[in-house]
């Protein structure tokens, strides 16, 4: 479906009024605004989404390429959701994509990032410069009078977002904040130079963790190219986090939906659509202890799932393999080893530094403020610390 550009001016209140005419950037530099709501629509953006994302995409945007939704789009495209992409073109050429999907909860039409639950930063690609602002303001003026949503729901944005300062100008409503901890290995010329913000007595501490871990056989740190391998143990690294986090008593909706996991094999196998995976396990013995399922993006490395077998917690298979792929990253020209939300105390002992990550909310209608405040703002929080305190409660027990 294509819609027409409209310029409208906004309330912010669910209310819009036509813009009086008047001289600006948003004149000076007209973009045609369209909503692509079929998968057809969709894969048809791929070239031009492809060369904005070469134009303009950050390395933060691992999450808003192209081939990323693809995969995404394969297997969350269902069960009531649709696409609300907005793209805008200047002259013929694709120079915004806003990345949306369109469902219904409990009667409310929420819009939300295209890609959740696996998503881990929402964002707008957009072509930088002076029109990039005004050019997001008609961006959410279209969306407001063509899609008409009770509520729209930006889940994990960065505060160096592109679409931060036009949420900052709404004043749109943080229902959570957490924090993305990340390893900046460019400020360090070799690895030996980077270990030594780490105090003598955690670098013993490792040596001797990998010399225990020895004990129960060779231990061996492989990174899988794309194919059946790499699949399988995307799916055994998931199966892996579902049992830590049964034995921690939390809980987490995305990854016990059984769409996150033929996901991660999707990415994981698929060398037509490649979206910058990277699979590294460990080994000892006969036995995978770890594994680590990361996405390259420019010269960042967003690790996404890091996982071990409970059989060899105490070993800590998990940190000794995150410190060999540390300095294997540093090597290979990685600058940002990004950890991402949420902020946990060990992500934060090897991070050098940490970004806001936010979930907002910008209720349109009377049912999307009720919505966004009642469930979002404090029923949902609520219910999650409970389920958690239940939860531990009860791996607490059966230990």
């Amino acid at each position: 479906m294509a819609l027409a550009r409209q310029t409208l001016a906004h309330d912010w209140d669910g209310v819009t009024r036509p813009a009086a005419a008047s001289p600006g950037l948003a004149c000076a530099y007209p973009v045609d605004l369209t909503i692509v709501d079929t998968r057809a629509g969709f894969d048809a953006l791929e070239a031009d989404w492809n060369a904005l994302f070469e134009r303009t995409g950050q390395s933060t945007h691992v999450f808003q390429t192209f081939n990323w939704n693809w995969h995404w789009a394969n297997h969350f495209l269902n069960d009531g959701r649709t696409l609300a992409i907005v793209a805008g073109r200047r002259d013929g050429v694709l120079v915004m994509v806003w990345p949306l999907a369109n469902e219904r909860v409990n009667g409310v039409k929420v819009l939300t990032w295209m890609g959740e639950p696996v998503s881990q930063y929402g964002d707008i690609l957009a072509e930088a410069g002076p029109a990039r602002l005004p050019m997001l303001r008609d961006a959410w003026a279209h969306i407001v009078a063509t899609l008409k949503p009770d509520l729209v729901r930006l889940n994990k944005t960065r505060a160096d977002a592109t679409i931060a300062p036009l949420l900052a100008e709404m004043r749109a409503l943080s229902t959570q904040q957490l924090e993305a901890p990340y390893l900046d290995l460019a400020s360090a010329p070799t690895w030996a130079a980077y270990e030594e913000r780490y105090s003598t007595k955690t670098r013993k501490n490792r040596r001797r963790l990998y010399r225990r871990l020895e004990e129960h056989g060779a231990v061996a740190i492989r990174q899988l190219p794309a194919g059946p391998q790499a699949a399988q143990i995307a799916a055994l690294a998931i199966a892996m986090k579902r049992d830590w986090l049964a034995e921690k008593g939390l809980v987490s909706p995305a990854l016990a939906d059984a769409r996150t996991q033929r996901f991660f094999e999707a990415v994981a196998l698929d060398g037509s659509h490649p979206a910058g995976t990277r699979v590294s396990v460990l080994t000892c013995g006969n036995a995978t202890a770890a594994v680590e399922i990361a996405f390259a993006c420019r010269d960042r490395l967003a690790i996404h799932i890091m996982a071990y077998d409970l059989a060899f917690e105490k070993s800590a298979a998990g940190v000794l393999l995150l410190e060999r792929l540390l300095q294997d990253s540093l090597e290979a020209g990685v600058s940002t080893y990004d950890l991402m939300a949420p902020g946990d105390g060990y992500k934060k002992d090897w991070a050098d530094g940490a970004i806001r990550v936010d979930d907002f909310a910008v209720p349109l209608t009377g049912k999307g403020r009720f919505y966004a405040h009642a469930y979002l703002g404090w029923l949902r929080p609520t219910l999650k610390a409970a389920l958690t305190r239940v939860g531990r409660l009860v791996s607490k027990l059966r230990g």
